[in-house]
């Protein structure tokens, strides 16, 4: 059996434990159909990873790995590929119904894969997928916001959680398209990084947000973002969205939202989950490759930046059991990635 190195689990534990994430050695995979077999460089931890290893009664028999943000190179290419070859470097977000990346080798759709922004090295471009993502998807797919020059004059965005990873990346996307942006921070570095990243303004999320949006000469906002705790923020949003605006979340509630807050503004709510073109095989699913590669070509011509903050080296258990522990303590600025086997 051709076997390769793979960080995994078979319980769900504390990250506390040493056997909440293991390393392994497991079979190397093959590409077939449209998969493309990648040789994994990098990775970067997200939320998703950490919700996913949470601990719940429920044991693998075969190793689950996590691990949805990868870089690296094209090894092999499946027989109905057609749009990477051997060599190709590449970077991509992965897909939840499936192994993740946290192995040397790595199983991808290659509908959802982009080519690696050439001006990056490979950890600077695993801080980008999940978030490039979640980022654009949220901004001009869900809140349909307008990607052509000057049809976002006046307009304003407010970005809960702006200083995270999908923040940092979805304040220089807004701005590029136009808008006013307002990013919430609780902290004077996390404030300083999101003017750093493009943020017109900051305000505060554990404040109510209709005082301080006036205070800096706002009544309200045409469109939100939320990246935090959805419930928490509820009421202050839906006083906060102007008529006819578009609140959009990448979080899932614990509680029930009252819609009915929202009646009487004719606002809409929506929400976003990049894993959604892939979990359900949408025919739209090339639309990641495309926008990962306009996120590249952004990248390159220095129109956004990455949002790596912190790299630990190498990709061993120890390694990611440090960067789901920083994520967990829920204070994470920009991106922490895992490099080099």
């Amino acid at each position: 059996m051709n076997t390769m190195k793979a960080v995994g689990l078979y319980r769900y534990l504390p990250i506390e434990n040493e056997e909440s994430l293991l390393d392994l050695q497991v079979e190397k995979p093959a590409a077939k159909g449209k998969d493309l077999l990648v040789r994994v460089k990098a990775v970067s931890v997200n939320p998703v990873d950490t919700k996913v290893r949470a601990p719940k009664d429920k044991t693998e028999k075969y190793p689950k790995v996590l691990g949805w943000d990868v870089s690296g190179v094209v090894e092999e290419t499946g027989p109905d590929c057609t749009l990477f070859q051997q060599g190709d470097e590449v970077y991509y977000a992965g897909d939840i119904t499936r192994q993740g990346g946290n192995s040397e080798y790595h199983l991808i759709d290659e509908r959802i894969v982009g080519r690696k922004p050439k001006s990056l090295d490979f950890a600077e471009a695993a801080a980008l997928p999940l978030t490039s993502i979640t980022a654009y998807e949220a901004l001009f797919d869900r809140l349909d916001i307008s990607q052509k020059i000057g049809e976002n004059s006046g307009k304003t965005l407010l970005i809960i959680g702006a200083a995270g990873g999908v923040g940092s990346i979805a304040t220089q996307l807004a701005k590029k398209a136009g808008l006013t942006v307002i990013g919430t921070a609780s902290r004077p570095e996390s404030a300083a990084w999101i003017k750093n990243h493009g943020a017109d303004y900051s305000i505060n999320h554990f404040e109510d947000f209709v005082p301080q949006l006036e205070r800096i000469g706002f009544k309200d906002v045409h469109y939100i973002l939320c990246l935090n705790t959805t419930e928490k923020h509820w009421a202050n949003m839906a006083s906060a969205i102007a008529p006819q605006g578009k609140i959009c979340s990448i979080v899932e509630t614990e509680e029930l939202l009252d819609l009915t807050l929202l009646k009487n503004k004719s606002a809409a709510f929506v929400w976003e989950l990049m894993f959604t073109r892939s979990m359900f095989q949408t025919e739209d699913m090339i639309e990641q490759h495309n926008l990962l590669n306009r996120v590249a070509e952004m990248i390159d011509a220095n129109e956004i930046k990455t949002t790596l903050n912190k790299r630990l080296s190498p990709i061993n258990a120890e390694n990611i059991r440090k960067a789901h522990s920083l994520l967990e303590e829920g204070k994470t600025i920009g991106k922490v990635v895992v490099e080099h086997f």
